[in-house]
């Protein structure tokens, strides 16, 4: 035994002075992630780091993913792991560089040697350049994807400008569906009562009748086109169910279960590639270009250069502000301390943009709060789960509303609860159907129980409201089996109840998610000026536009807008640039 540790010893010192003589190691570590470990492989010496590789992730893809391939590369060339992490993607920064530290220690190396700070160039003066196209589109979130794709398809040149280092934009959030009515998919389930009037008077609804009628029927009556040309490029959406605040089954999304909205930016973004559109990232346009009162370009620019971008038509699609506390709270004071669901770059950008020169604005004090957001990380539960048949209960163990009610109304209810919360309950059957559900349990965020008694025990319920919550269990699944909910009239996500153990709960409050109000547009996407005229060579698309949603958004038609009027967009954008 002495003899080994004498050994061993020796070998140590054999490598340590290996490694002091520059000899690199390999080692690897670990790092928590968004869904799960982040696994990287190091190769570095006692001075030098010389690679660094992601080897495992699970990470959401055009997010994390993009996490993955960019702060390896930065911790190399700056040979330090205080490296800026990638916006949006803060967990799975710290992840890799968490993992990279962990590799260094078990390959016998100091991680304080790696941790000098990271001189930043100053800023010098930055070269002026210009960039010709047909078409501009600001913005690579669904919206200005699809508008890219779409006017490609319609022989335009496009150039895209996306501020942010990742395309998506909010779009990467959405993990219900995209409503649509009178489908193929639709007409294969026997699903006759889910037509365009019936969306029509869903959305008016579910809006206050705020909404402007023009745009919804030119999204209803484009939809079951916008899916089929989604099919077209690689991107069905077969599945159908209901979602809250309708009365019929328009919500269409992938047939595995993916989120779509990652599904749909992943799909966009590889037709983009294959067609050969350029999309510059980390560029950000400060200014339209007018002449004569057309749009004819943007001004932008990057870390290194001010652009001209020279365009015959300009497309706006620079998502919401949900991320300008300032803006909101502009229009609404009590948002001040709330959370938002939004990405960092949502801050309305190019609405201020369009209102510069003179365009105008609608429903700009309308902001949607999401009843189902996981308050620790901001994260949204999907309404999907409801649709699947999830409900929500308080911390008495009751249900309290319509549990797909409109969201504003949902929102509303869950504010007036012990607390300002409520806890959305699932089961196991559900997440075998759903890979949001699993995604959820694995990033920590559930509680969960082999018996609801156990389950309201871990949910920290006491006394009077277990036993509440087993009865509000039994009587919500008789509710199913007899297809009639009497205590609120819920007639939709009734398929299955909730009996499969283990059974899960998460803790969840409203949150800022969508502003409904933006860039006034008609019904072919043009920008209305603050005089009642179209701007020639101005088109906006999706969240940064005003009118679709009216006073509250029906879950699964942001997805709807975003693919129908971006396909308008693009399309209308490259009639007019062809024009001139």
């Amino acid at each position: 035994m002495k003899k080994l540790i004498v050994v061993l010893m020796i070998l140590m010192l054999v490598c340590a002075g290996a490694m002091a003589d520059g000899e690199k190691v390999t080692a690897v570590g670990r790092g928590q992630g968004i869904n799960g470990d982040v696994v990287v492989q190091v190769e570095a010496d006692a001075e030098k780091i010389y690679s660094v590789e992601v080897i495992e992730q699970n990470e959401t893809p055009g997010i994390g993913s993009v996490a993955a391939e960019k702060v390896p590369e930065a911790i190399e060339q700056a040979n330090s792991l205080l490296v800026d992490g990638v916006s949006g993607a803060t967990v799975t920064s710290v992840a890799i560089t968490t993992a990279v530290r962990e590799a260094l220690t078990e390959a016998g190396l100091d991680p304080a040697a790696f941790e000098t700070v990271v001189e930043k160039a100053e800023a010098g003066e930055k070269t002026e350049a210009e960039l010709t196209c047909d078409i501009v589109i600001v913005g690579a979130g669904g919206a200005g994807l699809t508008a890219a794709v779409r006017a490609n398809q319609a022989g335009a040149k496009v150039l895209v400008l996306e501020k942010m280092s990742m395309v998506g934009g909010n779009s990467l959030k959405a993990s219900g569906g995209m409503n649509c009515a009178g489908t193929k998919f639709q007409e294969a389930q026997g699903i006759t009562d889910s037509g365009v009037e019936e969306f029509i008077e869903d959305t008016m609804n579910g809006g206050h009748q705020m909404n402007d009628l023009a745009l919804v029927r030119t999204m209803a009556e484009n939809s079951a086109e916008a899916v089929d040309w989604l099919a077209s490029i690689g991107a069905p959406l077969p599945k159908v169910a209901a979602t809250g605040g309708t009365t019929h089954k328009y919500l269409h999304s992938p047939e595995d279960g993916s989120p779509v909205g990652t599904y749909l930016v992943a799909k966009l973004s590889e037709q983009a590639e294959k067609l050969g559109i350029e999309i510059m990232l980390n560029t950000k346009a400060t200014e339209i270009l007018m002449e004569n009162g057309a749009a004819v370009g943007v001004k932008a620019e990057d870390d290194a250069h001010l652009y001209t971008v020279k365009a015959k038509a300009v497309i706006l699609a620079t998502g919401g502000f949900g991320s300008n506390f300032e803006m909101m709270t502009g229009f609404n004071p009590s948002l001040a301390n709330a959370v938002t669901t939004n990405h960092p770059g949502a801050t309305g950008d190019g609405i201020l943009m369009a209102e510069a020169v003179g365009a105008a604005t609608v429903d700009m004090d309308q902001i949607q709060l999401h009843p189902t957001v996981y308050q620790a990380t901001s994260m949204l539960v999907s309404e999907k789960m409801r649709s699947l048949g999830a409900i929500l209960v308080n911390q008495e163990g009751k249900r309290f509303t319509n549990d797909l009610a409109t969201r504003d109304a949902v929102s509303a209810a869950e504010l007036e609860q012990t607390g300002g919360y409520a806890y959305i309950i699932f089961d196991q059957n559900l997440v075998d159907h759903n890979k949001s559900a699993a995604e959820y349990i694995a990033k920590g965020m559930a509680a969960t129980g082999e018996t609801y008694e156990k389950l309201a025990e871990n949910m920290g319920l006491t006394g009077d409201a277990v036993a509440a919550f087993v009865e509000t269990m039994n009587t919500w699944n008789k509710a199913v089996a007899e297809g009639k909910d009497e205590e609120f009239g819920r007639n939709n996500g009734m398929d299955d109840d909730l009996s499969t153990a283990p059974f899960y709960a998460i803790q969840i409050a409203p949150g800022i998610h969508h502003t409904m109000g933006g860039i006034k547009i008609n019904p072919d996407t043009e920008v209305i000026s603050t005089q009642g005229s179209a701007i020639p060579g101005l088109f906006a698309a999706g969240e940064t536009t005003g009118g679709v949603h009216g006073g509250n958004r029906i879950g699964g038609n942001a997805v709807c807008d975003f693919v129908v009027f971006g396909r308008i967009a693009g399309e209308k954008a490259a009639e007019y640039a062809a024009a001139h």
